[in-house]
C-alpha cells in the first residue's frame, strides 16, 4: 500500500476556497484514516482535468457537465455529497441567476439583451443550468462574458462589466459568508435542480471503500467542520442521473445563431 499511496492523488477543488481549505484539509484527513491509505495531502493549484483523468486518481470532486461530457466512461462515481440546499433533493443543487442589488428588473424576461457572464462552457452551473433556464423563459442575451469562476463572474456583475451571472447555489452561500461584494447583488431567480457535484475515483480505484470513508468522514466533522464546509451526506445518485442532463451548445455556437 505504501507504493501505491505515493502515487495516489486526492482533490477536492470545486469549493475549496481560501477561508476553509483547513477544513477541507481536515476532511481529506478523517477520509484517510477510514481508508487506510492515501497520499498524505490534498493537491492544490493543478490543472482539474489532468487530475481527473490520471490513472492514479484516488479521490477526486468534478463537475456534473465534465462528468457527463467526457469523464464517465474513464472514472467511477464514489457518491455526491448533500449540502442542504433548501427545496433541493439531497444530493441535487441549483444555480442562482443574480443581478445587481440595484438593478431596477425584477423579472427574468425583462433581461433581454442583456450582458450574461458566465465562469466557463463546462459548467453546469455557471453555463449549462443558465442558459437552458433562460431558453426555457424565451430570455435572449446581448452578450457573453466568460470570466473564468464564479467569484469572477459576481465580481463582473458587481463592476456593471454583465448584467447576470449564474452561480452555483453552494458557491453562493460561501461567498454570503466570506466575500462582502455580494452585498452588491441579488437573487433574480433560480434554476431547476440538477445532480450534484459529484466524487469520483479512477477506474481501477476501490468506489465501496472510497464511500463508506467519506460517509465516515462526513459523520466525524466536528460542528464547526460541518457548518464551514456545509456537508451533510453522501448520496449516491446513477449515473444516468447525469447523463440525461440536457447540454447546451457551446458559447460561439449559441453566438453565432444570435441567442437561442
Amino acid at each position: 500500500m505504501t507504493t501505491q499511496s505515493s502515487r495516489h492523488i486526492a482533490y477536492l477543488g470545486m469549493y475549496d476556497i481560501p477561508p476553509i481549505q483547513a477544513a477541507n484539509d481536515r476532511f481529506y484527513r478523517q477520509i484517510r484514516q477510514a481508508l487506510g491509505y492515501g497520499p498524505t495531502s490534498l493537491v492544490r493549484n493543478e490543472d482539474p482535468w489532468k487530475i481527473w483523468l490520471d490513472p492514479n486518481l484516488l479521490l477526486a470532486q468534478t463537475c456534473s457537465l465534465p462528468y457527463r461530457k467526457a469523464l464517465h466512461a474513464h472514472v467511477q462515481l464514489v457518491g455526491t455529497p448533500d449540502y442542504g440546499l433548501k427545496d433541493c433533493p439531497a444530493g441535487y443543487y441549483y444555480s442562482l441567476l443574480v443581478c445587481r442589488e440595484k438593478d431596477p428588473r425584477t423579472s427574468i424576461d425583462a433581461f433581454s439583451g442583456m450582458t450574461l457572464a458566465y465562469n466557463d462552457h463546462l459548467s453546469q452551473s455557471g453555463w449549462a443550468a443558465p442558459i437552458c433556464h433562460l431558453e426555457s423563459k424565451s430570455t435572449k442575451f446581448g452578450n457573453l462574458s466568460r470570466t473564468g469562476s464564479h467569484l469572477a463572474s459576481v465580481e463582473a456583475v458587481a463592476n456593471h462589466k454583465a448584467d447576470l451571472a449564474g452561480i452555483d447555489a453552494v458557491s453562493w452561500r460561501l461567498f454570503e459568508r466570506h466575500e462582502p461584494m455580494v452585498k452588491q447583488l441579488r437573487i433574480v431567480t433560480k434554476t431547476k435542480p440538477t445532480p450534484g457535484l459529484p466524487y469520483i475515483t479512477s477506474q481501477e480505484g476501490d468506489g465501496r471503500a472510497l464511500s463508506e470513508a467519506v460517509r465516515y468522514a462526513i459523520g466525524s466533522l466536528s460542528q464547526e467542520d460541518r457548518v464551514a464546509l456545509n456537508l451533510h451526506s453522501l448520496e449516491f445518485i446513477p449515473a444516468a442521473n447525469y447523463l440525461q442532463i440536457p447540454t447546451p451548445p457551446k458559447p460561439s455556437e449559441i453566438l453565432c445563431t444570435n441567442g437561442f
